[in-house]
């Protein structure tokens, strides 16, 4: 901490305004403590060295001064300004001495992550890059390796981790001894679990079968891949209506505020049950009578410019690796959310929502008790649903000008609202401004 500390050396007794103006004695006072808090060795060498001169003066100037006028001295000057050095990877500014040399904030941490987590970084150029403060993000590999040039040392990072594990493994006992879920939360999860299984039938249920059609690339639309898509979506609405109806409590709303929930979450859940049918390898979904399709053909039945951002959503789903209690949870919690507008009654549908959450919490907790994050991270997910489906709702109007006939009833109800919000959202956006009287 102190390697990076410069000083100025003063004659005794010289005054020095490191301020453009002189400063008052307290203020002198204070800044002389705060040094002598750091460095109370130096700050007393220098005091008696202070006081023998001063005293050294005061006899050659006065034979008849007492003695206590020798030790007398004048207001103490102020500490030298503390000057940092600069992180000796990027040069940015220091916070300290870490793992044997002055680093900043950024390159400490990257170090220590990258050291304890065993990283083996690749450069896409000739490693030889420019790690500076604005380029050290660019590429991971010159960056830990401009940290073992400078002398960082992986040996002080061991160390350090040693001292933390006990803490951790303290703290993994502790998570599994308090979440446990209540007899009533148990029950929750229970209904919701079955409730989702029997709508939804898991991916290993499935007997999977394709086709050939448009296969090979990207058109506008295969409107026979549309016939069955918009076929099997119907089917799939009805599923979530019967999910929905399933979800302690929902019932006992008003009518007018399951149809809003059902309107506004509907895309939300059938996007998140087909994702979790995604198969890495093949790049397939797979529908619930066992149609698979790949991402061409997904493309081609009628998501369009959709298409690749479900697929990325299905690509960020499978770390979580949710079984079907959590996908049935968060399903629940899409659906019984208190912010959708035009709600009548929006804090009963709070009051449903809060044990939905608090079971999904200590349901992955104590499911991954050595990964408390999981948690946070599936409820972030619904953010990334919302955003899809308001993208869906643009489909949904490009894509009933593409098809020859109308759009089947029950997804035209179901995606009305998301329409109408779409179409007054752009009202308001191109109306000429109000004229002024």
């Amino acid at each position: 901490m102190f390697d990076f500390m410069e000083f100025q050396v003063f004659c005794p007794g010289e005054m020095t305004d490191f301020y453009g103006s002189s400063s008052p004695a307290c203020m002198l006072q204070e800044q002389e403590e705060d040094l002598a808090a750091f460095f109370p060795e130096l700050i007393e060498a220098d005091w008696q060295e202070r006081r023998c001169s001063q005293s050294v003066e005061s006899q050659s100037s006065s034979s008849s001064s007492s003695s206590d006028d020798l030790f007398a001295s004048p207001p103490s000057p102020p500490p030298p300004p503390r000057t940092y050095k600069p992180c000796f990877v990027c040069q940015d500014k220091s916070s300290g001495y870490h793992y044997g040399v002055s680093a900043c904030e950024g390159c400490k941490g990257f170090f220590r992550r990258s050291v304890q987590k065993n990283m083996a970084y690749t450069c896409h150029r000739d490693r030889n890059c420019i790690i500076n403060k604005i380029t050290r993000n660019r590429c991971q590999y010159c960056r830990l390796q401009r940290c073992f040039a400078v002398g960082m040392s992986k040996e002080s990072v061991r160390n350090d981790r040693n001292k933390r594990k006990g803490k951790k493994e303290a703290v993994k006992m502790t998570i599994m001894e308090t979440y446990e879920l209540t007899a009533e939360l148990g029950l929750i999860v229970e209904k919701i679990c079955r409730a989702h299984r029997e709508t939804f039938p898991a991916l290993c249920q499935l007997g999977k079968y394709t086709t050939n059609s448009s296969s090979d690339h990207r058109i506008q639309l295969d409107l026979g891949l549309w016939d069955k898509f918009s076929e099997l979506a119907t089917k799939c609405i009805i599923k979530v209506v019967e999910f929905a109806k399933r979800v302690p409590g929902f019932t006992g709303l008003t009518i007018a505020d399951q149809i809003t929930l059902l309107k506004a979450a509907c895309l939300d859940i059938l996007i998140l049950r087909i994702c979790t049918r995604y198969t890495p390898d093949k790049d397939t979904m797979t529908f619930s009578d066992g149609l698979t399709l790949t991402r061409t053909q997904i493309h081609n039945a009628g998501f369009g410019p959709l298409t690749d951002q479900v697929f990325t959503f299905a690509g960020q789903l499978l770390p979580l690796e949710m079984d079907d209690t959590e996908s049935g949870l968060l399903s629940a919690i899409c659906l019984v959310s208190g912010d959708r507008q035009d709600l009548e009654e929006p804090s009963k549908v709070e009051v449903l929502q809060e044990p939905l959450l608090e079971a999904l919490k200590i349901y992955s907790r104590k499911r991954r008790p050595s990964m408390p994050l999981m948690f946070p991270k599936a409820l972030m997910k619904i953010t990334d649903l919302r955003s899809i489906s308001a993208k869906g709702a643009e489909r949904v109007v490009t894509l009933k000008m593409e098809i020859p006939g109308s759009m089947p009833p029950l997804i035209e109800e179901m995606l009305e609202d998301l329409q109408n919000l779409e179409q007054q959202q752009k009202q308001l956006v191109l109306a000429p401004p109000p004229r002024s009287t």
